[in-house]
């Protein structure tokens, strides 16, 4: 590969330097590693070499981490085990080497780069935020498999080491300084003659680094802190996440044995999991986000317009967030509202947000203040006129967004882009009777806008590539998955989303408690149940959501009959302490049991069993999804995944809905939504794709069906 270069400068340090050539950043392929071992074999024998230093020739990068796309050349685990076993044995060439090694680290030091660092004596990062140093390999359904479970707890003790192992969470240099994972965070203009320096101060004995390893105390509390990590893995996965408990089972037997032993545990655990259902859906969700970013949803060559300026309408939750989000990326934002207090409350929610990261010592007070200095508010339109995107985060009515659209039109630019982040209603028609229909189009941000990872891009017939374009650029430069979807009501989320959510409160008509329901779905895998995400959203928001897609879609998308009385009784959800369940002082308690009055079988429940539960409210999910997909609404199953994983909480290690569906196999699926059908009615009937595709047993990843 020509990946390593060396240089052997005159005061004896050996200088290799890791740029893998033609890529962006350095990735641990198959190839690469190879490459290494025999480098490593002739740094051996070399001549007049005191010491070295293993950087990176990329500029904002160490090493990614393993080359994800051997992964599914893989076959068996025992072929797995052997790959990591062969890893292992070229890191434990590093480490033996007879002179010290020294890991000069800028930007991104992940997975099988940590794992090379790890290796070597001793650890110097930049203080630049580009640097972030872990081991997200269970993020992939996979534990380290080049020694990362038994190097890092030896080198930062029981405790740390658990941590960032089983979480996958990355640290920035100056906490892996505190963990102890780095010895030293320098700028960047220096990395190079302080790692020389280290260097050779090693080499002369006048350097001892301090670990804090596994201590007597880690020892003596091994039992407690590995019944305490499986107890914690086991309540926030549920058991549908293996990676993270053979991590802990790889860390707590090898560390009590010999790092060889330790490593022999952690390659077969490695191999396991490698060829394992979730670990293949993982890796294919994994994919999916990077083919999103190439297939951007607009003509090749599209120019996007840079977006310097923002405006937004709108200061409550989600314009704040939206607002917080954009001066995070360096946007100049104008927030208008006609309240001044809800101003108020925008102004301190985006203070609120950047005072916890710099709590957490992510941000520097300067910082938070440069932040706070790109957002500015208003209560009429000043500002405005120089703005190249507005974003309105109104009332979802109708009526309103058409008069917030007419507003912005008579005072921006022409060439302005105009995006209504409603969650529901057709972007065509609040676009009816505006003055640049071409630059309308949908930006449905999902709530809390900081940490929720999708944007749903929404473009009319109408909509010029340039504005997509400029919509899904602007998108990613906020981090958000950006998906782009063909407009209709409730578009894909929200849309998929409406019969899971029917489904739940018919199962609550029919007499199942309001805590079954929510434990069913959470044990199928999302994230939180059906009926406390209404309560979440705000059961009024979903009547409102609810009543657009019964007009547009008929009786298959009709809200349960209880609705309007649950409604009527001023049940709102979190917002007012008053929903499916009750809430004090702003925290969930239990079930708020009064709401069994409004049912059609009053306070009596019965026990419906968990796997009818599930089926009924998602295979509901399921077929609408395909409806969409049928319908041109999504351009590609794999946007469907994408969306309902980043937006909508669906289990991601199934891969999406539609990796879901090409695993149960189309004539399943359609045999179940019959049943379905033939139970509770027409609601149920299967997509006419979904027929076709059981009848000539086609995918909707025909990849996946070539074994990939």
């Amino acid at each position: 590969m020509n990946a390593l270069h060396r240089e052997l400068l005159d005061d004896g340090v050996l200088v290799v330097t890791l740029d893998v050539p033609g890529e962006k950043v350095n990735t641990l392929s198959r190839a690469l590693m190879n490459e290494l071992d025999v480098a490593l074999g002739e740094i051996e024998s070399s001549m007049g070499v005191t010491a070295v230093v293993l950087r990176s020739g990329k500029p904002e990068g160490f090493v990614a981490g393993a080359d994800i796309r051997d992964f599914g050349t893989i076959r068996s685990a025992l072929e797995a085990e052997t790959l990591s076993r062969g890893g292992q044995a070229i890191l434990n060439r590093l480490e033996a080497l007879p002179f010290p090694v020294v890991a000069a680290i800028h930007g991104a030091a992940l997975g099988g780069g940590l794992e090379i660092a790890l290796a070597c004596r001793y650890r110097i990062a930049t203080d630049d935020p580009k640097t972030v140093l872990g081991q997200p390999e269970v993020q992939l359904g996979l534990i380290p498999g080049a020694g990362g479970t038994q190097r890092l707890p030896r080198l930062v003790g029981l405790p740390s080491g658990l941590d960032l192992v089983v979480t996958g969470r990355s640290l920035k240099a100056g906490r892996a300084l505190k963990a102890g994972v780095v010895d030293e965070v320098v700028p960047v203009p220096v990395l190079l003659s302080a790692a020389r320096r280290a260097a050779l101060a090693l080499a002369a004995g006048t350097l001892q680094p301090k670990r804090r390893g596994i201590t007597l105390q880690d020892r003596l509390l091994r039992p407690i802190i590995f019944r305490k990590a499986r107890a914690s893995v086991m309540e926030k996965t549920h058991g549908h996440y293996p990676a993270p408990l053979r991590a802990i089972d790889a860390i707590e037997k090898g560390t009590g044995r010999s790092l060889e032993e330790g490593l022999k545990i952690e390659a077969k655990h490695f191999g396991e999991l490698a060829v394992s259902d979730v670990s293949r859906a993982l890796v294919s969700v994994f994919f999916a986000t990077q083919e999103i970013k190439k297939d951007a949803g607009y003509p090749e060559g599209t120019e996007a317009r840079e977006v310097e300026k923002l405006g937004v309408m709108g200061g409550g939750l989600m314009g704040a967030g939206i607002a917080g989000s954009a001066v995070e990326a360096g946007a100049l934002v104008r927030l208008k509202d006609a309240s001044r207090e809800a101003l108020g409350r925008a102004l301190r929610h985006a203070r609120e947000g950047f005072d916890e990261r710099r709590r957490r010592g992510s941000l520097t007070r300067l910082d938070v203040q440069t932040r706070m200095d790109r957002l500015s508010v208003t209560t009429d339109d000043t500002g405005f006129g120089q703005a190249d995107l507005v974003i309105e985060a109104v009332f979802e009515d109708l009526d309103v967004k058409r008069q917030v659209l007419a507003e912005v039109e008579a005072r921006t630019a022409e060439d302005c882009v105009f995006a209504s982040n409603t969650s529901s209603l057709p972007i065509g028609e609040i676009a009816l009777g505006s003055r640049r229909p071409a630059r309308v189009l949908g930006m449905h941000f999902f709530s809390p806008v900081e940490k929720m990872p999708l944007l749903e891009v929404v473009v009319t017939p109408h909509t010029d590539a340039w504005a997509t374009a400029t919509a899904v650029t602007f998108g990613r430069r906020l981090g958000k998955n950006v998906i782009v979807v063909r407009d209709g009501p409730g578009f894909y989320t929200t849309r998929a989303l409406a019969p899971y959510l029917n489904e739940a409160c018919r199962v609550v008509e029919e007499g199942a408690a309001v805590e079954d329901v929510d434990r069913a779905l959470v044990d199928f895998g999302f994230p939180v149940g059906p009926l406390t995400l209404l309560d979440e959203v705000g059961i009024d928001v979903g009547a409102k959501v609810s009543m657009i897609l019964h007009h547009a879609f008929g009786e298959r998308l009709a809200p349960p009959e209880s609705m309007v009385r649950v409604i009527d009784d001023g049940r709102l959800g979190r917002k007012n302490g008053r929903g499916f369940y009750r809430y004090e002082g702003g925290k969930k308690k239990d079930v708020d049991d009064s709401i069994y009055a409004l049912q059609p079988g009053g306070a009596a429940r019965r026990t419906m069993d968990a796997r009818e539960i599930q089926d009924r409210l998602v295979f509901a999910f399921l077929n609408e999804a395909v409806l969409c997909l049928q319908e041109g609404i999504l351009r590609s199953a794999r946007d469907g995944d994408v969306g309902a994983i980043f937006g909508l909480g669906f289990p991601p290690f199934l891969g999406g809905p539609f990796r879901y569906l090409d695993h149960l196999g189309a004539r399943f699926a359609t045999s179940v939504l019959e049943t379905l059908a033939s139970r509770h009615g027409e609601r149920f009937r299967p997509a006419s794709l979904l027929q076709d595709m059981a009848r000539d047993e086609r995918s909707f990843h025909p990849a996946r069906a070539a074994g990939a």
